[in-house]
């Protein structure tokens, strides 16, 4: 169990942050992850069946959705949130009026870094975000704003300003997060490895974006973290944190803004089932020798200055490139429109939010 002594003092970002969990069960494992997140809001999304009670431990400030409210927030709309995916998260993304957001699985635990120590992931991520980032100029000593590290000889002065963090990537130890086939020749690999490093991920460059630890500045980068039409009903699954990965890069490079990875480390549980995870993998993996050459050549005009602007352009692009591999494309492009009217209903330029009638579970 984690120890209130690993906690500061005053938690950082405590009325600035809400941490959102995706889940079909239980919360039973925020018990041990209490001494962290007791002192922040979580945004639960129950997916599957609406009917099912999930409990929460008490203790927790929490506001609870499940599939009805989706449905009766967002109408019609309500389409382009996957069903049966953890994509579902995302509709939490939408409601949070917060600036930051910690997005968590329900199998993931408080990992130890290799003193013994229980890492406080949240606080990490938090620092992460609030140090800038260094995508145009890699640094050798990785990130030069962490104590004992700095610029290195022959690094420009005029960029040691950096730029604003807008997603923060944390890691796993214990089970990998594989795809199907890696799966399927190791089944019994575990990640040991504990890297004490954060890096910036250079401009130009994609990366495969994993959702179970994960922290954003969703003021900044919000209505891209898109998770994509996954799940339920759709020809492919596994890739919702991936397409969300591909499309943020491309808008924070376009934007000016940075992506982290590395630090913190949180144990991942539980090994998923290959022979599942192929079947809804299948599709991904030959489409994403497509998909990863569009969004490595995708280019932004200059007058998208919002990540609205950029994300409905792309999704312009997704459907005049991508629609020619799969009719998929073109109905994933519609819902990336679609997604952005909602968040934009949801989350007026004023700043006011559209009232929430017959409010979700809450609890205390």
């Amino acid at each position: 169990m984690a120890t209130s002594s690993s906690v500061p003092s005053t938690p950082l970002l405590k009325d600035e942050l809400d941490i959102v969990i995706p889940t079909i069960r239980n919360l039973d494992f925020l018990e041990m992850w209490r001494p962290f997140f007791a002192p922040y809001h979580l945004i639960i999304v129950q997916d599957g069946d609406p009917s099912k009670t999930i409990k929460v431990p008490e203790g927790f400030d929490y506001e609870l959705h499940n599939r009805n409210d989706i449905n009766r927030l967002l109408g019609p709309r309500a389409s382009c949130i996957s069903f049966k995916d953890s994509a579902c998260r995302c509709f939490g993304f939408m409601l949070s009026k917060k600036k930051y957001i910690y997005t968590i699985d329900d199998d993931c635990f408080v990992a130890k870094d290799p003193s013994g120590k229980d890492i406080n992931a949240l606080e990490q991520h938090i620092k992460n975000l609030l140090s800038p980032s260094t995508p145009l100029f890699f640094n050798t000593l990785y990130d030069p704003y962490r104590e004992g590290a700095d610029f290195v000889r022959g690094y420009p002065f005029s960029m040691r300003d950096g730029v604003p963090t807008a997603v923060s990537h944390g890691l796993w130890l214990n089970i990998p997060d594989y795809d199907a086939p890696t799966q399927l020749v190791k089944p019994r690999e575990r990640n040991t490895r504990y890297v004490d490093a954060v890096m910036t991920i250079p401009k130009g460059t994609l990366f495969p974006m994993c959702g179970m630890n994960l922290a954003f500045d969703r003021e900044l980068i919000g209505p891209a973290m898109y998770f994509g039409l996954m799940g339920d009903g759709q020809p492919i699954g596994r890739y919702d944190d991936m397409w969300a990965g591909w499309c943020t890069k491309v808008i924070t490079d376009h934007l000016g803004l940075g992506v982290k990875t590395g630090l913190p480390y949180i144990w991942h549980s539980k090994a998923s089932n290959p022979f599942v995870n192929l079947k809804k993998e299948y599709k991904g993996i030959f489409w994403q020798e497509d998909i990863i050459p569009f969004f490595q050549n995708a280019t932004l005009p200059k007058d998208c200055t919002t990540v609205q602007k950029c994300y409905i352009e792309l999704s312009k692009q997704v459907k005049e490139k991508l629609g020619k591999i799969d009719p998929y494309f073109d109905k994933l492009a519609d819902a990336m429109v679609t997604w952005i009217e909602a968040w934009d209903e949801l989350n007026p330029p004023s700043g006011v939010a559209a009232e929430v009638a017959n409010g979700p579970a809450k609890g205390k």
